[in-house]
């Protein structure tokens, strides 16, 4: 199929969402479809055959757009929705293809093409709105709430990123075909397999310095505020640990630097600051233990998925947005207060034959259910849905069908 994506993110810029966009364009490309992206004016380009990247203008005074809801956005998306137009307008195209609130554009342009639509569900976009912070308006909210709604009912088939969202969807529209594609790849720039030493020189930190290391946005409900809360109790049994938090727009580094003066742990808090896709692997090697402190939300991080490959044990807390992948066999799961998620902390730095073995069993989980060849065979169910076609006998698997360049 040849297919107008649409994705309202920075394309590519490390964070979930492009992430997410990278690696399903990838496999769409792998079995043999083309892909036309509209997308920002923001992000790095990428080399990916069988892709074209469109970029909409900016609109004036717009230099950035940060995670999650935003009047930038807002005004980033009237340019999107003009620049799919005119694509659609100079080209022919066999369906349209939709990421988070891009999907109100898909389904209108979906319609006048007369071609189906995909939607690339990463998040409730209701859900967005509080968890961001970006408004707690009933009216927005049950306004959101029915235009996602009406997005998933105008479409033929609907990704969804994780099981409490495939829930979600078919709690609001029981008759929605949705195809459950979980962020199992992680990074474009393959997993941690060394690097770790370099990156604790660079630090300035020894080979055996123990090191708790978080990767990932900063956003309030990341739950830095926890991990920093718990440091303290941390620090007071292993007193030579370091906390390395990785990530963080300046403004929002110096936030949590805050925390940490507030608790009394910045001299044993390094922030590394945004990387590059292709580092962070190197920082996941130098870790002992890895952090993810998520305070609220149901989607699983997608650094979790990143994480289980690394053969170094999880500490996360006990919250759906983390069981629905994690469980007690591949990762340290503790309450959401700072002394059980110290406490948790402390068993993976203290009990090294339990944290390899938890390890162990997570790299395992990896490489067998959120392996990549079980991610291509999701995104080939979703092809084959969008083109009308079921998987025999429901059991899941869709049928393979030759054409041209390759499998869909």
């Amino acid at each position: 199929m040849h297919l107008l994506m649409l994705a309202p993110e920075p394309f590519f810029e490390a964070r979930g969402t492009p992430f997410s966009e990278y690696h399903r364009i990838r496999a769409l490309t792998e079995l043999g479809h083309t892909v036309d992206l509209v997308t920002y004016p923001f992000g790095e380009d990428v080399d990916l055959k069988g892709l074209r990247v469109f970029r909409c203008p900016r609109p004036p005074f717009v230099r950035r757009v940060r995670v999650g809801p935003s009047l930038a956005k807002v005004a980033l998306d009237v340019m999107l929705a003009w620049t799919a137009v005119r694509r659609a307008r100079s080209e022919s195209y066999d369906a349209v293809h939709s990421h988070e609130e891009g999907s109100f554009i898909g389904v209108a342009l979906a319609a006048a093409l007369r071609v189906p639509h995909l939607y690339d569900m990463h998040s409730s976009l209701p859900q967005q709105l509080t968890n961001f912070g970006f408004s707690r308006s009933r009216v927005l909210t049950r306004l959101f709430a029915s235009l996602e709604l009406l997005v998933i009912r105008r479409s033929r088939v609907v990704i969804v990123i994780c099981p409490q969202l495939e829930e979600h969807v078919r709690r609001i529209a029981p008759s929605a075909q949705t195809v459950l594609i979980e962020n199992a790849p992680g990074s474009i720039h393959g997993e941690a397999t060394g690097g770790g030493t370099a990156v604790r020189h660079r630090l300035g930190l020894t080979d055996d310095t123990p090191i708790v290391l978080y990767a990932g946005t900063f956003e309030p409900y990341q739950g830095l505020d926890l991990l920093l809360a718990s440091a303290p109790h941390v620090v007071k049994v292993r007193p030579d640990v370091r906390f390395v938090l990785v990530g963080g727009r300046p403004e929002q580094v110096e936030t949590v630097r805050q925390m940490a003066r507030h608790y009394r742990v910045e001299p044993v808090v390094t922030f590394a600051g945004q990387q590059p896709a292709d580092a962070v692997p190197s920082f996941l090697d130098a870790a002992d233990v890895l952090v993810s402190p998520r305070s609220s939300g149901t989607n699983t991080p997608l650094k979790i998925y990143q994480y289980l490959r690394c053969g170094r044990p999880i500490v996360a807390t006990r919250l759906i947005t983390h069981t629905q992948v994690l469980s007690d066999e591949v990762a340290i799961l503790t309450g959401a207060t700072p002394e059980e998620f110290a406490a948790g902390i402390v068993r993976a730095l203290s009990d090294r034959q339990a944290s390899r073995l938890v390890a162990a069993r997570a790299r395992e989980l990896a490489e067998t259910k959120y392996n990549y060849e079980a991610y291509l065979d999701r995104t080939r169910q979703a092809c084959a849905r969008l083109r009308g076609l079921q998987p025999p006998g429901g059991n899941g698997t869709a049928p393979r069908e030759k054409v041209a360049g390759g499998v869909a």
